[in-house]
């Protein structure tokens, strides 16, 4: 098997929805955003892996930002982490762990600006991951400003480096450089903050809480008294607040797609499905703020195709991309995500 063969086959074992969307970019695009996917999959296992200790993933993770900068050997790393991952980790990441050489090998191929674009967010991602895990714990992060921090480590990261590779792909995307990468990171936090609401009680059940404390304790809840189940109402009310700033993230992320020009469909169609996922998510659990699994707010295959299909039908008009936004988001609340 090649090792674009490999890249293709892994993808759908290590994130369904990456496997549904990265397809739609150009030629030019679809193997570097496959492979930089596949090297954040890579640094999320060792950082996600429960029977690492901190240190070890720490270690883990600095020499991983040497196998992709070219430093270190990805065979010799791939050896030493295989026979540490547990049963938590999954089949499909363990045989990606397994096959380093291979996403590495591709990593390397590309152009300089490529590679850099791949390495930043790599370097950025690992390092402000370790921290994070380092210091996670049931009682939620300090305030929204740590929360910030973590989903830019996390996502906003990632969101800079499609933009650099956007614009290193397209002179038409690149005309809207700065003001894509203003928006960059907000894109990034929308889909992640999503993500965090969502996945609360299965982080919960790892030990970890990536809420707020202080957007709680403003509403009368503290994180500590946080547990599956909960019948708090003031619990609802922090996640209000959340729902509507991930809301305001969301606004910002529609205005980053209407900059990408109407004909680069393949672009606007990768980043709408996103878009258009996150917002009906966001949708399920506002109007089931007392759900205690991620499972009961997780859209269905059939949402996902209506979605894959409106967005399909309006990707290159702005004018039914701004109404068809405006009607999904009408009943979510509104926030200030800076506040």
């Amino acid at each position: 098997m090649t090792d674009e063969a490999y890249q293709t086959y892994i993808l759908p074992g290590v994130s369904r929805t990456f496997a549904l969307t990265i397809p739609q970019l150009p030629a030019g695009l679809y193997q570097v955003v496959s492979n930089g996917y596949l090297l954040c999959r890579i640094a999320d296992t060792i950082e996600d892996e429960p029977k690492l200790t901190p240190i070890q993933k720490r270690q883990f993770s600095q020499e991983f930002i040497q196998v992709v900068a070219g430093e270190s050997c990805p065979k010799a790393l791939a050896k030493t982490l295989f026979p540490l991952l547990s049963d938590s980790t999954s089949a499909a990441e363990k045989d990606l762990i397994m096959n380093m050489p291979c996403v590495i090998r591709l990593t390397h191929s590309f152009t300089v600006t490529q590679r850099a674009a791949l390495y930043r967010c790599i370097r950025i991602m690992a390092k402000g991951m370790a921290d994070f895990q380092q210091n996670s714990s049931l009682e939620g992060l300090t305030d929204l400003s740590e929360m910030n921090r973590y989903c830019y480590y996390v996502a906003g990261v990632v969101g800079e480096m499609l933009t650099d590779l956007f614009c290193h792909y397209s002179p038409s995307i690149a005309q809207n450089e700065a003001q894509l990468q203003k928006l960059a990171v907000s894109f990034g936090q929308a889909l992640q903050m999503t993500n965090i609401l969502k996945d609360i009680w299965e982080d919960y059940q790892r030990g970890a809480c990536w809420l707020p404390r202080d957007v709680f304790a403003q509403v009368g809840f503290d994180l500590k008294n946080l547990s599956p189940g909960h019948d708090n109402p003031n619990f609802g009310d922090g996640l209000t607040e959340l729902i509507g700033i991930a809301h305001t993230h969301l606004h910002n992320a529609l205005h980053y797609i209407l900059l990408i020009p109407p004909a680069e469909t393949g672009i606007r169609r990768f980043c709408l499905w996103a878009l258009g996922m996150a917002v009906l998510t966001l949708r399920r659990i506002y109007r089931q703020r007392d759900f205690c699994q991620g499972q009961q707010v997780k859209i269905s295959r059939r949402t996902v195709k209506a979605t894959i299909l409106i967005s399909n039908l309006t990707t290159r008009s702005d004018s039914s991309l701004r109404l068809l936004f405006y009607l999904l988001t009408r009943g979510l609340p509104a926030s200030n995500p800076g506040k």
